[in-house]
């Protein structure tokens, strides 16, 4: 058996990496590029009733950095224009030629009982391996009372996933939408129904700019647009946030996970299945990149897990989770300092003008070799970290952990904490 051999909620594929439900699994021809490149699964794009919606032009805008990396799009493209046969029929005959691969298919119809077990029918006669709930879309599906005008109501959502397992026989996969304020309360409603998996994130409301000279926003149609589903490495952040959320609460934490948002390499990947995800699924990089992607996918994770002697994905899946805990347990009396290489220092002043301005006034300049560079001031430092971040050089600034010799103190503990508890153990998850 191969190293990177899934299983996520009973959905067997030959690696962890599935491309998530959206333009490049909208058709055969995509997918089947897709399984030839290397690829374990595809959630293939939304199926919705008939007749099928109408798509507008332009449907893309993209967000950069400073210095012109592609870092997130904005869609408001809408679940398949396709007529529903032919994405059945398709699906169909895409799964009897890779029937090593998993092919889970996306749904969203109205909030009708009936509704769901007519397209549910449809879908099982395919020989698909699973359904995916999409309660997360956030553009125009909502206005028509799905997508996440569902995910936002745990009511309906645990009513909507209760349906599907009643009809169906196939895993129950159910997509969460990251508009919302806790993603634990959809996550329970979703366990409530009887889910046998979550899929996060979704795409997150945005805006991704304006014109300053004709002040239209974009993507722009006919020159009005609307918000649209935001995904990309920018969105890293809030998917591995919400994942680790779902994976440490003691009522989820058992609830198979499938991480989406921003993953790009194999090192984002693994950083979302150590905070608890099963298996992956990409979007953007393959749209920027190409299917091709999934050789640095698969060969960057086999290589890490050989590395660090893992045998099977199991073997490091939440390994992360038990270092993730709330604010009010971390210890106040750990400190760390930071540490300036004077070898590596290139004297650009990036890091004194941070601290300087906008932290604790912990650097000066300094002279080291003829040369000016900059140095700690240490009783000054705090440890924040910004000095570290800004620094163009690599491993030029470290932080260091002092020895205080001062015992494990949280807030629950501090006698600035008016409402402090008086007997409080070490908590850490």
């Amino acid at each position: 058996m191969s190293i990177l051999a899934s299983n996520f909620a009973g959905i067997s594929s030959p690696n962890p990496f599935w491309l998530a439900s959206a333009p490049p699994t909208d058709k055969a021809y995509n997918i089947n590029l897709a399984f030839e490149a290397g690829w374990g699964g595809a959630v293939w794009k939304t199926l919705g009733e008939d007749p099928h919606p109408v798509n507008v032009s332009s449907r893309y805008s993209a967000h950069h950095d400073m210095y012109g990396n592609l870092i997130g799009i904005n869609n408001i493209e809408l679940i398949s224009d396709r007529p529903l046969a032919t994405n059945l029929s398709e699906i169909r005959a895409i799964k009897r030629k890779w029937p090593d691969r998993a092919i889970v298919v996306s749904i969203m119809v109205p909030c009708k009982e009936e509704a769901w077990r007519t397209m549910l029918r449809k879908v099982e006669d395919t020989g698909a391996d699973g359904i995916e709930l999409n309660f997360g879309c956030p553009h125009g599906m909502p206005e028509r009372g799905m997508g996440s005008a569902v995910g936002q109501v745990p009511e309906l959502v645990e009513q909507v996933t209760a349906w599907c397992k009643h009809y169906t026989r196939m895993p129950v996969i159910v997509k969460l939408t990251p508009n919302i304020t806790n993603i634990l309360q959809p996550a329970h409603a979703a366990l409530r129904g009887g889910a046998d998996a979550v899929s996060l994130i979704n795409t997150i409301n945005s805006i991704t700019g304006i014109n300053l000279d004709t002040f239209e926003a974009r993507p722009n149609v006919d020159g009005y647009t609307t918000s649209g589903g935001y995904c990309g490495p920018a969105v890293k952040p809030i998917a591995l946030n919400m994942v680790s959320q779902i994976a440490r609460n003691l009522d989820t934490q058992g609830l198979p996970i499938s991480g989406i948002g921003g993953i790009t390499t194999w090192h984002d990947a693994a950083e979302f299945m150590v905070l608890g995800a099963h298996n992956v699924q990409i979007c953007t990089a393959a749209m920027i990149y190409g299917f091709s992607i999934i050789d640095e996918l698969t060969d960057g994770l086999t290589q890490w897990m050989r590395n660090k002697g893992y045998q099977a994905l199991s073997d490091f899946i939440g390994i992360a989770v038990p270092h993730i805990t709330d604010w009010k347990y971390l210890n106040l009396n750990y400190k760390t300092i930071a540490n300036i290489n004077p070898d590596a220092c290139i004297g650009c002043g990036r890091c004194y003008a941070a601290c300087e301005d906008t932290s604790h006034q912990a650097i000066q300049p300094s002279i080291y070799k003829n040369q000016k560079i900059y140095s700690i001031i240490e009783e000054k430092c705090v440890g924040c970290n910004l000095c570290e971040m800004v620094c163009p050089e690599h491993d030029c600034i470290t932080m260091i952990a002092q020895e205080n010799k001062k015992p494990y103190l949280n807030w629950t503990q501090h006698p600035n904490n008016l409402m402090c508890e008086k007997k409080i153990e070490k908590v850490t998850a």
